[in-house]
């Protein structure tokens, strides 16, 4: 598109990141703009999974971590032999959500992102019924081999939104900063800066 930059249309199937089950079609356009800024994504989906039976999903999921005997806390997911602690298991799922919103953030037409570690994780116990998380993530560059390191603080309750706030710092580029609020949309990130966490 003159002046603005180029526009993609897509069709893809998705599948539910635990169980590998199909969970339904999308179609989706994306703008990339000449000016370094976020993808503009504009998507439908149509699911094979009732929603009631994805909130149940998502109830249990909460529950799960809500009654924990004390506070999560991990490093190094999955180890170094693609490993995952089923106890850790919720944190992983959280931490494929959270930073994909980073992951939508930072790409651009000639670079993607892909979770690749948890380095560390802790679980911050709060008054609310929310859930806080903050995560050290490492986050494979594509195509240039980097792995860029960010700390993300997430905030989730079923029926919500899920939060991320986030700082993103590789050896290649200068210091990166960044927030946004992530439910799944294309939403615009939100101004934040990392002390404020």
């Amino acid at each position: 598109i003159p002046e603005s930059g180029h526009k993609y249309y897509l069709q893809f199937s998705t599948e539910d990141y635990r169980t590998g089950e199909d969970a339904g079609n999308c179609l989706a356009t994306v703008l990339y703009p000449k000016k370094k800024s976020p993808p503009v994504v504009s998507i439908k989906c149509s699911h094979t999974k009732d929603q009631k039976e994805i909130q149940e999903e998502d109830n249990r999921f909460y529950q799960r971590i809500r009654h924990q005997s004390k506070p999560i806390t991990g490093n190094n997911i999955p180890d170094s032999y693609g490993n995952i602690e089923p106890a850790l298991e919720p944190v992983w799922a959280l931490a494929v959500a959270g930073s994909s919103s980073i992951m939508w953030e930072k790409s651009t037409e000639t670079l993607g992102y892909f979770l690749a570690q948890v380095k560390s994780v802790r679980q911050w116990i709060r008054k609310d019924d929310f859930t806080e998380f903050d995560f050290t993530v490492l986050l494979h560059e594509i195509p240039t081999q980097e792995i860029v390191s960010c700390h993300m603080r997430l905030t989730w309750l079923p029926g919500h939104p899920l939060k991320v706030k986030h700082f993103c710092a590789s050896e290649s580029h200068a210091a990166e900063e960044g927030s946004g609020a992530e439910s799944g949309s294309a939403a615009a990130p939100a101004a934040g800066k990392f002390n404020s966490f």
